[in-house]
């Protein structure tokens, strides 16, 4: 049986089983499924050199701007070059990348990622020297600077090439430190805006609904309407702080809204089948795949010592031509219309037979030989 078929029969099975399971009610907190509109993180680039390789960097004729990013360097450190020809394959340009959460103050340190722009065939072993890091506003508000972690490999030999992953990329956890801090506008903020991370409409009713009924109760207001499918305004309380406010709406736990929905893996066999997933009819066929339904239908038996007969429920059965008409419905003796046929199908009563015994073979009598004396 091939994989489709496998995945087929596995959904079939699975869909069957969850018919007869009751629903499971799965709460969720509002912090797991919403987030406050502005609270978002920002995205830093740099440009950098990366010193120590062991020959696998940027050539200096194919990369002429690592040559030139190599002599502004060493200009910035006193050591004058411009009038000498380089020709090092330990350094290799890169660009830095990494994201500023928000709230992050000025010393705390963030992971950055690193990835090579000339020609150079591995980063393994290096180390990246000092590099701003820029906003979309060009403003620094990070240095980064560290020992590469590569994750990939790459071995060769005469005959044959060993490669995993990229060693052209590599990330330096907590390698850069934050030098300047995102404006805070939060705290001055009355109202406020959550946002749903998958949009929909019940889901977002019953977010504010879930918040109202806190407040209602704690406050003795209502802060929280819907807007759209996405967001919620909230009216923060004059007496409360923004913190504390959004810590409290963040607890509150509700049940959210799903589409019905079906995701297979077909490269692994996972089948995922939601909670609102419902099978009408249907008839699935796929090569050498059979779906059979077959039923057992009750017996009639007589009591012992009577005059009754061995007789099954009544089955369904296509008329013959010369005992019933199409599309009428057969009547039992009571009168009543067998409604569970379909039209063009007469009802007729299947009989069990018993059991006979086996006949007897007679066995031929063996006459004993007639011998006559002719004496």
């Amino acid at each position: 049986m091939t994989l489709t078929s496998r995945l087929l029969a596995f959904a079939c099975a699975l869909v069957m089983a969850l018919q007869c399971v009751a629903p499971v009610q799965a709460s969720v907190r509002i912090k797991d499924i919403a987030g406050l509109q502005g609270v978002r993180d920002n995205q830093l680039v740099g440009y950098g050199l990366v010193i120590g390789l062991q020959g696998t960097g940027d050539s200096i004729r194919n990369s002429p701007f690592t040559g030139q990013a190599l002599q502004s360097m060493l200009d910035r450190l006193g050591v004058n070059v411009r009038n000498s020809a380089m020709r090092t394959r330990n350094v290799a340009a890169v660009i830095v990348t990494a994201d500023l959460p928000p709230f992050a103050g000025r010393g705390s340190r963030i992971d950055v990622s690193v990835a090579s722009m000339g020609d150079a065939t591995s980063l393994l072993g290096g180390t990246l020297v000092v590099t701003s890091l820029l906003a979309a506003d060009g403003q620094t508000y990070a240095l980064a600077q560290g020992r590469l972690n590569v994750s990939g490999f790459d071995a060769r030999g005469e005959a044959e090439r060993l490669t995993q992953g990229v060693t052209t990329a590599a990330r330096i956890p907590g390698g850069a430190l934050v030098e300047r801090q995102v404006a805070d506008q939060l705290s001055n903020l009355h109202v406020l805006s959550l946002e749903l991370r998958n949009p929909d409409f019940v889901t977002a009713e019953r977010v504010a609904a879930a918040i109202n009924a806190f407040t209602r109760e704690r406050y003795k207001a209502t802060v929280a309407f819907a807007l759209d499918h996405r967001t919620i305004s909230l009216t923060r309380p004059v007496a409360l702080s923004t913190s504390r406010f959004i810590a409290e709406i963040e607890r509150l736990t509700l049940e959210p809204d799903s589409p019905a929905r079906v995701v297979v893996d077909e490269r692994t066999g996972t089948v995922v089948i939601g909670r609102d997933v419902k099978i009408s009819t249907v008839a699935v066929t796929h090569g050498n795949l059979t779906v059979r339904v077959t039923e057992t239908p009750p017996v009639s038996q007589p009591e012992p010592v009577s005059n009754g007969e061995t007789t099954v429920a009544y089955a369904c059965a296509r008329p013959q031509p010369d005992r019933a008409e199409a599309g009428r419905h057969h009547r039992d003796p009571a009168g009543h219309q067998d409604r569970r046929c379909a039209p063009g199908r007469t009802r007729r009563p299947v009989r069990l037979a018993a059991a006979q015994p086996a006949p007897r073979k007679h066995r031929p009598l063996r006459h004993p030989e007639t011998r006559s004396d002719c004496r």
